[in-house]
């Protein structure tokens, strides 16, 4: 584990008599009412050595309650969390990074790293546990794992996201290896000991299928699998074996809808190439992250504007990542920037970019980032802050707008009134499909869970997987809120009310209405069963079901 990891761990698994009694007298304060840190300054450690941490508040709480001696306080809970934003959305993410690997892509603008994938820096936080761990798979999702859990949060419902320059560009033997191990560390995160090999050479342990069928039912379910390509690494074999690996999510580089600048940024494919990718991918069920970068060589921010309104015209992305071009040392960019021929925006201009591209952004869209996490001292010219997103709902908030984008209608941890909640259906085209984006609002206009449905067209990419045929499609069902445990529930809270049931229910209805006789979902490993119960049955890479 990396150094801060290790802290928390030691110490909420080191506690000395003494410190447990001190921590259970500041968990009585704080279920009695007592705001959290006025409960640990009245609890200090003996001979002036500081005070408790949360992570100790919830070692002890956990202790109590499987002892026995409480019973469970999910409001409790949640005032010891650290950083409950992190499980906020529903479900716990954990990031792994992929061994270094040589990119197909020549990306000016992309940092070069030996010892990292391609695109990443050593300093950069996820890539920084990996580095730690060598890359490796298990010791990476098992630290991450026991690390979220220490500090008070949900690990039974994990998405995986995989992160390290082109995915597709990996040998194969690698992907399925990496995935085996990510699996294994999660159908057992408490093991100590890793028993597979390091690496795919000689490895004889369990196949991938073995271990996904164990995690259906597992303490720690992966509910979604998310890798990251570029579009011209997508074709009909690619997305099949995708779905074979588990991928329920792709991660694209757009970078740009202009030819033009694509070109000049050596980016190595076209805008048609990435239309393309996208047709073919929400043909079969995948959820798209598209990545865009503003400020690329030969933009401006007129350019930028108008190429930001490009992407909702058929490509439509689920979720969006905005990832400001920023001029670093080991990039090739910088050579054109020491030229003269490459001016980064301020970062006044770049707020004031994204504040207007923000509020243009279709409300079944989610913004994920608005900048890459790179530590500032990279950064050798232009914006250094990477707190946009915040100076950005600054600027939003005194011109009296609002985005409208999924991530800022989130419900997160606002209690719910069920009966308060009203069903919409969203309809919008993208190529080659009617999308349908089910979800229930709240009265504030809130999201409490959403449901994507896509409608094939006329003309629609063939995938050539036989469960797609005929078939309207479920890409995602998403229900808001803290994360809670499987088969848990917490008054006023969006998980495990029903909401996924019945938004099932009208995707079925509405494909229906519309002909189809044919319903298929893209389940997640962790998620099979759910659909299962549901009246689902098991395809050959999705379940489905006759309506």
């Amino acid at each position: 584990m990396v150094s801060a990891e290790k802290e928390r761990w030691t110490q909420s698994k080191e506690l000395t008599p003494q410190k447990r009694v001190l921590a259970r007298r500041a968990l009585e304060d704080i279920r009695a009412g007592r705001d959290v840190f006025a409960s640990l300054r009245r609890n200090p450690l003996p001979d002036g050595d500081g005070f408790l941490n949360k992570s100790m508040l919830v070692a002890v709480y956990r202790d109590l309650v499987e002892g026995g001696e409480w019973e469970p306080d999910p409001a409790l809970m949640a005032k010891i969390r650290l950083k409950p934003m992190r499980t906020l959305s529903g479900v716990t993410t954990v990031t792994v990074l992929t061994k270094p690997y040589p990119c197909p892509g020549e990306c000016i603008f992309c940092p070069t790293d030996a010892r990292m994938p391609k695109s990443y820096l050593p300093d950069e936080p996820g890539a920084m546990r990996a580095l730690h761990h060598d890359f490796d798979p298990y010791d990476q999702v098992q630290a991450r794992i026991r690390a979220l859990h220490d500090v008070g949060h949900p690990t039974d419902k994990i998405e995986l996201l995989i992160l390290g320059g082109t995915w597709s560009a990996y040998h194969k033997d690698y992907q399925e290896w990496f995935l085996r191990r990510c699996f294994e560390a999660m159908n057992d995160p408490w093991n100590a000991v890793s028993r597979g090999s390091a690496s795919p050479e000689g490895d004889l342990g369990p196949t991938l299928a073995e271990v996904q069928a164990l995690n259906e039912t597992a303490a720690h379910r992966n509910v979604g699998l998310v890798v990251e390509t570029r579009p011209d690494h997508i074709d009909k074999e690619e997305i099949a074996w995708l779905r074979s690996l588990g991928v329920t999510k792709v991660q694209i580089g757009a970078q740009s809808l202009d030819d033009g600048v694509l070109t000049l940024n050596k980016r190595g494919h076209t805008v048609q190439q990435l239309r393309d990718a996208l047709g073919l991918l929400r043909a079969a069920g995948f959820k798209v992250v598209l990545h865009w970068m503003p400020n690329l060589l030969s933009a401006t921010l007129a350019s930028d504007r108008a190429d930001f309104l490009r992407l909702w015209d058929g490509l439509c992305p689920d979720e969006l990542k905005i990832y400001p071009t920023q001029l670093l040392a080991n990039a090739e960019l910088y050579e054109y920037w020491q030229r003269g021929e490459y001016h980064p925006y301020s970062t006044e201009d770049l707020i004031e970019l994204i504040a207007d591209v923000k509020t243009t952004i279709p409300r079944y869209c989610r913004v994920n980032r608005v900048i890459r996490d790179i530590p500032s001292t990279n950064v050798v010219e232009g914006n250094k802050r990477t707190s946009l997103r915040q100076d950005v709902h600054q600027v939003l908030e005194s011109r009296g707008e609002r985005c409208e984008c999924v991530r800022c209608r989130e419900v997160r941890g606002q209690v719910i009134e069920p009966d308060a909640l009203t069903l919409d259906d969203l309809v919008y085209e993208a190529d080659f499909a009617e999308e349908h984006f089910l979800s229930y609002v709240t009265p504030d206009d809130k999201l409490a869970g959403f449901l994507r449905l896509s409608l094939p067209t006329a003309g629609a990419p063939q995938t050539g997987l036989t469960d797609l045929q005929g078939a309207a499609i479920i890409r995602e069902v998403h229900v808001y809120g803290q994360s809670l445990q499987v088969g848990q529930e917490r008054e006023g809270a969006a998980q495990h009310i029903g909401l996924g049931t019945d938004l099932l229910q009208r995707a079925e209805e509405v494909a229906r209405e519309k002909g189809f006789r044919h319903l298929a979902v893209i389940s997640a490993i962790g998620t099979r069963r759910y659909y299962l119960e549901r009246g689902f049955q098991r395809g050959v890479l999705y379940l489905v079901k006759e309506i």
